[in-house]
């Protein structure tokens, strides 16, 4: 069972207000139906949203539709629920915003139908039970999307998502029209906003999961960096002692530079900083990782300036 789907189990038991139902219905029949004037028909893969439809059809119209179950034989051979609606057909296509009086469809959504947060919220969730889907977070990035065959659709969906600051783009699909959100914390408050408290709590225990490990991976890298530039900053230094010692030896260098050389030989692999440590520690007199990067500094200049003379000579 996908994310999606549990998404879409949860928010079918919830219970609504008659006028949230009514904005919930229209979500869902104005993405989802074929009609006529003597038919609506209503189809999903989810027999929870098949049942939650039939039974705010029944409620609030007093209708008893016919539910037909047929196999997807095209995809993935899932049932599909068939919704088939034969009473009260023209006013429930008005009532609901589908289609003007001569069965066209609606470009336009009444305003009664969304005019508060809460019937906003509900016409979301029934566009959502018909043509949305959500990745899911343990198992690929983070994605929400509407799929609507009209561009109408697809901007009035934009806006009231947006009403909530959820930041919803929409982009050219094929024939069809995206409306998606990619950031993850936008779509938790979508979750919220449709009221699937418990698919909340499951995405934001994955989503802090992910971003721990997120922090940890950058951390372990960002300490073998670290470690890896350590190990070359000390083979330089280390190459520079080496060629003083090899053309003219260690005793041309001052005393604390020629201590600073014979430390770094003896510690190739410590940084700066733990070999100042090392340095205070064994001889007692403090030395800090400026005045150490310092001597490395001369013995650099001394290497660099022996190597250019023997060039020239």
């Amino acid at each position: 069972m996908s994310f999606a789907t549990d998404i879409k189990n949860e928010v079918s038991d919830l219970i609504l207000s008659k006028s949230e139902s009514i904005a919930e219905l229209s979500g869902f029949i104005r993405n989802n139906a074929r009609f006529s004037k003597d038919l609506i028909e209503l189809n999903t893969e989810n027999m929870n949203v098949c049942k939650k439809m039939y039974l705010l059809l029944k409620k609030i119209y007093g209708i008893d539709p016919k539910i037909v179950t047929t196999i997807n034989q095209a995809f993935n051979k899932n049932n599909i629920y068939w919704i088939k609606i034969e009473d009260k057909v023209d006013l429930i296509l008005k009532d609901l915003c589908v289609c003007d009086e001569n069965y066209h469809d609606l470009d336009v959504v009444s305003e009664y139908l969304v005019d508060d947060d809460s019937l906003k919220k509900a016409y979301i969730r029934g566009a959502f039970c018909a043509k949305g889907s959500i990745n899911d977070p343990k198992t690929s990035r983070y994605h929400l999307e509407f799929l609507f065959d009209k561009k109408y659709e697809s901007v009035f969906v934009q806006r009231l998502l947006n009403n909530f600051d959820l930041n919803a783009k929409i982009l050219l699909r094929d024939t069809k029209y995206m409306v998606y959100i990619k950031e993850a914390e936008k779509i938790s408050d979508f979750l919220k906003i449709i009221g699937a408290s418990k698919a909340v709590l499951y995405y934001e225990n994955i989503r802090a999961f992910r971003e721990q490990k997120n922090i940890t991976n950058r951390l372990n890298n960002c300490e073998q960096a670290n470690i890896e530039k350590i190990i070359e900053t000390a083979n330089k230094q280390i190459k520079d002692i080496e060629l003083i010692k090899d053309m003219v030896g260690l005793d041309l260098l001052d005393e604390k530079t020629q201590e600073a050389a014979q430390y770094r030989i003896k510690y190739p692999e410590v940084s700066l900083q733990e070999l100042s440590e090392i340095i205070t520690i064994e001889t007692g007199k403090t030395i800090t990782k400026s005045g150490l990067n310092h001597r490395f500094r001369k013995i650099r200049s001394i290497a660099k300036n022996l190597l250019d003379n023997n060039k020239n000579n």
